[in-house]
């Protein structure tokens, strides 16, 4: 059975609501400024991208900031109403410095000032002419975070039918984590794909990112990938992970980030899919960013965990209103929404994760 986005997606947002920020800009006044500290986020979105139209294959798709600096970004991924939709999947979500090029080389911080987000979308052995991705940039202009940097890491991996390879991007001392993406390649390999993407830790107590941040957790310094894969296997499989990260010039003494998590249970059943959303509060400040895992369970509580089928897939990450709605281009957003799709077979001990990341200001400078 085809999954629709919109259904019960009130029943979903009674179970999880709280206020939406109720402004596109937050006013984030620092003690002994003469101004105060701005910062607006704009979703930008150009529609979908058909495709793609054959069997392990992928396609690209870029969203881009007409202005500010991209701080995160998401994808949304339309399968059709058969069952070759089980083989569409998300094959990454990750910034770009013009909107075509990869950051893949030598890890470490490997930008500046980033304004565009790219959105992959592969498939399986089968494929249909439905299949599209949507791109979704998160657009961040702030009078205090004029600068950003975007970190890099990669490993090889995985390479092993059902495993999966963990890689962790750390922002360097002194700057506050914005944001995240993650990136498996290459698309001939059918069943490879990210299965999680999100915000963490580069401390004992996650496990140096193999648990991911908590609901109500403050100031992660990383962000964290994981590439799964099925029955396929390929040496040259890669699986990257990225952070975005305040750059030159900017003090973050004042800037505080809050995670807001969900979980729930499923998807189980061959040939469904579940979408689950979480969201900022007015304390908590303005949505930057957000991340989705398809998972073993309890990912903030112990190391992560595949879910119960290699084939088991990420089909959206993005921001989306309080029932799991996509926001339109040029819009805000409050929460972000992850839809995990269970494949072609039964998927057992299956999580659906999803993570939003908000920016909001400290009282006091950081101790």
């Amino acid at each position: 059975m085809q999954h629709t986005k919109n259904d019960d997606r009130t029943t979903r947002a009674a179970l999880l609501r709280r206020a939406l920020v109720p402004a596109a800009v937050l006013v984030l006044a620092l003690p002994g400024a003469a101004d105060a500290h701005t910062a607006s986020v704009t979703v930008a979105s150009p529609g979908p991208t058909i495709g793609p139209g054959t069997p392990f294959t992928g396609v690209s798709s870029h969203a881009d900031c007409a202005q500010g600096l991209v701080t995160g970004g998401g994808a949304d991924q339309s399968t059709g109403d058969n069952r070759a939709g089980n083989g569409n999947h998300v094959m990454g979500v990750v910034p770009s410095a013009d909107g075509v090029t990869e950051y893949t080389g030598t890890p470490g911080v490997v930008g500046t000032d980033a304004t565009h987000w790219l959105a992959f979308g592969g498939s399986g052995s089968n494929s249909s002419p439905a299949f599209a991705t949507t791109p979704y940039a998160m657009c961040l202009t702030s009078n205090g975070i004029r600068h950003t940097l975007v970190v890099m890491a990669k490993a090889p991996g995985p390479s092993v039918g059902q495993t999966a390879q963990l890689v962790v991007a750390t922002c360097p001392a002194g700057t506050e984590l914005l944001g995240g993406g993650a990136r498996s390649t290459p698309a001939s390999v059918g069943s490879l794909k990210p299965i999680a993407s999100y915000p963490t830790f580069a401390d004992a107590a996650h496990d140096f990112g193999a648990k991911a941040a908590a609901d109500g957790e403050t100031d992660p310094d990383s962000w964290a990938a994981v590439g799964g894969i099925g029955g396929g296997r390929d040496d040259d499989n890669t699986t990257y992970a990225y952070a975005i990260c305040t750059g030159e010039g900017v003090d973050v003494r004042h800037l505080a980030t809050t995670v807001r998590f969900h979980e729930v249970t499923g998807p189980t059943a061959a040939s469904t899919s579940q979408a689950v959303t979480a969201g900022c509060t007015d304390d908590d400040g303005v949505l930057v960013s957000g991340g989705a895992a398809a998972s073993g369970g309890n990912v903030t509580t112990t190391d992560f965990t595949k879910a119960g089928s290699g084939g088991t897939h990420l089909i959206g990450s993005f921001p989306s209103d309080a029932a799991g709605t996509p926001v339109a281009d040029g819009t805000t957003a409050a929460d972000w929404t992850a839809d995990i799709h269970a494949g072609g077979s039964p998927s057992p001990n299956t999580s659906s994760d999803v993570w939003a990341l908000c920016l909001n200001v400290r009282q006091g400078p950081r101790e």
